[in-house]
């Protein structure tokens, strides 16, 4: 070897180890970068000096099966914690078993003040207690209700952002695929916008779980988990129009709620076919379109048998078959076509209210009568707590099929509640622990500190070795030429 070519090589070297050690720090560096690949440098013998070396490039080092597991779990804990959000605060609207302010214990404190006027039917005061009590429970059923809608208005509302959200990291994902390719040929690094384009997927797949097709010249293409093409060349364009405030009577079918669409197609959003499948964004649409309809159907049912045992023919002689009961829908007696939303709308008969007006004295004497009659009769007071005792035929099949005590439908709505509740924080605290351990192998596979600062001792010792040779030849150059 002459000196010529001893020079060459080590000068290579020193270039190599120079790339090596940025190499390297870079990957310390962002050891805990989200989206960040390790990087390893890629050498090969150079065709110029023959034992020399010269760096190929820059190798990206990822495991798409693993990236693919990790954005399942991220996927399920996102849907799952927004189905146990909705689940806790539905809970926390109607209240818990030991809650003395749940629907459950207003009827009971109701049906409790019923007797204590009975027990002295000419008490003014217990009277009004009784008549505001009962007030108390319907305003716990309008309360749930009210406090439902806006849950499924924030649902709808968030919905709407997801969607914005989607369409921004679409555009973003396609403009890096037309980026990426061009800096390639250009040659240029491409190492960080791959990053960022892995940050991207990841944000898409959150919202909408996704499978990443690679393509030609460092392209991918994206499909929705139900086969939603959102990246093809071009991304999609979905669309939705946020009600804002929704009402219960509001759905999809009767086109007063907007559902999704993508370039201008409606998008299938259940069953078996369903296009999209799983995410933050289909929790969402579970929240407005099944879950809070199931559960504002409940509270109507709760609210229906209230009001239709009031209404029982016989139960109050003074009263006719065109008035209403002791609870009404908004002053009217019930109508079976106007079920949904009847939670929100049930009222304690105004004659009976004392602070709108009306004389409690009617609980003693009759809703329809004239006058406050005998002061010591307690006998339509006992048959208004009869008929709260009376076991009934269910109106609504969600609590079951058999007859039910006033009490007991409430206990079954708290129940199924409750249950619901806690199934769906379980569910959310296994796929946060799944998402955890995921995210724990993720990280195994992905920078060893230890690992690059050995590599980069290595990288000093070669670099020290070829800066020796260039020492070396310098020393022996000025000895030829002193000669």
């Amino acid at each position: 070897m002459n000196m010529s070519t001893a020079l060459n090589n080590a000068l290579g070297g020193l270039s190599a180890a120079s790339r090596g050690a940025a190499v390297v720090s870079g990957n310390i560096a962002n050891a805990l970068t989200p989206g960040y690949a390790r990087r390893s440098l890629e050498l090969a013998t150079s065709p110029i000096s023959g034992n020399g070396v010269r760096v190929v490039g820059v190798t990206r080092h990822h495991d798409p099966v693993l990236i693919a597991n990790q954005r399942e779990t991220d996927a399920d804990f996102a849907a799952a914690k927004t189905i146990s959000q909705f689940h806790s605060n539905y809970e926390n609207l109607i209240g818990s078993a030991d809650d003395a302010t749940s629907i459950a214990a207003r009827l009971a404190q109701f049906e409790s003040s019923l007797i204590t006027a009975a027990s002295l039917p000419d008490s003014a005061r217990r009277l009004d207690q009784a008549a505001r009590a009962a007030r108390d429970f319907s305003s716990a059923l309008n309360s749930a209700s009210d406090g439902l809608r806006h849950m499924r208005s924030d649902a709808d509302r968030t919905i709407g952002k997801h969607v914005d959200t989607l369409n921004q990291t679409l555009e973003d994902i396609e403009k890096l695929n037309a980026r990426i390719p061009a800096i390639r040929n250009s040659g240029g690094d491409i190492g960080a916008l791959l990053d960022q384009r892995q940050i991207l997927i990841d944000q898409v797949n959150e919202l909408v779980p996704v499978n990443v097709v690679a393509r030609e010249n460092d392209q991918v293409s994206l499909y929705a988990e139900g086969g939603l093409i959102l990246i093809e060349g071009t991304s999609a364009q979905l669309s939705f129009t946020t009600t804002g405030d929704t009402m219960p009577h509001m759905t999809v079918a009767n086109g007063l709620l907007s559902g999704l669409e993508v370039n201008g197609r409606p998008i299938r959003l259940s069953g078996d076919f369903a296009q999209i499948k799983g995410g933050a964004l289909m929790a969402q649409f579970a929240v407005r379109d099944e879950l809070a309809v199931e559960a504002q159907a409940d509270l109507d049912a709760v609210a229906r048998d209230l009001i239709e045992r009031f209404e029982t023919a016989g139960l109050d002689p003074t009263a006719t078959t065109a008035n209403p009961g002791l609870f009404t829908d908004d002053g009217n007696r019930f109508d079976a076509t106007r079920e949904t939303g009847l939670a929100s709308r049930i009222s304690l008969n105004v004659v009976v209210d004392p602070d709108a007006g009306g004389d409690s004295w009617k609980l003693r004497a009759g809703l329809g009568a004239l006058t406050p009659g005998a002061p010591g009769d307690a006998s339509q007071l006992h048959a208004f707590g009869v008929i709260l005792s009376d076991a009934r035929p269910i109106p609504s099949a969600s609590f079951g099929t058999g007859s039910m005590r006033a009490a007991e439908i409430t206990e079954a709505l708290l129940s199924k509640a409750g249950t619901n509740a806690h199934a769906a924080d379980q569910r959310s605290i296994f796929a946060a622990n799944a998402q955890l351990e995921m995210q724990k192998i993720v990280a195994e596979q992905g920078v060893d500190s230890d690992a690059e600062l050995q590599r980069l001792m290595q990288i000093e010792q070669t670099y020290a070795a070829n800066a020796r040779v260039v020492t070396v030849v310098d020393e022996l150059m000025d000895t030829l030429l002193r000669l």
